[in-house]
């Protein structure tokens, strides 16, 4: 069994006893994503603590997702839940950069596209594959994205 995975059961563990419903709740529901992911496929196997680590990211992004939709259609202890919930999940991930070191990343990235000949909107794909291994794990995707399509735009 990875680390992570064993920490993440030791923790549920820890919160049952403390009767946490909020966390023994939120680690039930991500050690079962962890399990459906370790039986997707034709066989099953075991994740790696990277794997492990994508797999809780995608949860915690979902818990993002649902905490906004709630609170636009008007029900806020639902929001405040899938916040409190996302929380518990960011203490198993690593720091996320922030803007000032992803905008750093991101210009480095952009200047070395335009060495290499690719400028404006279209060079967006070259300046991803640059910088995506650069923040993988520590930064989210549309935030990305989003700064990379700025810098691009002028």
């Amino acid at each position: 069994m990875t680390t992570l995975k064993s920490k993440l059961k030791a923790d549920l563990n820890a919160a049952i006893k403390e009767r946490d419903e909020l966390r023994s709740s939120t680690l039930r529901l991500t050690l079962s994503a962890i399990t459906n992911e370790e039986v997707a496929g034709k066989e099953k196997r075991e994740l790696s603590d990277d794997e492990v680590q994508k797999v809780i990211a995608k949860e915690a992004k979902k818990r993002r997702e649902a905490a906004e939709a709630f609170a636009q259609g008007g029900r806020p202890e639902s929001a405040e839940r899938e916040k409190a919930e996302g929380e518990v999940l960011a203490e198993y991930l690593p720091k996320q950069l922030s803007d000032d070191e992803l905008r750093q990343i991101v210009t480095q990235a952009v200047e070395e596209a335009k060495a290499a000949g690719a400028e404006g909107p279209r060079a967006m794909g070259q300046v991803m594959k640059i910088v995506n291994p650069k923040v993988a794990g520590l930064a989210e995707g549309g935030r990305v994205a989003a700064l990379v399509k700025k810098q691009l735009a002028g």
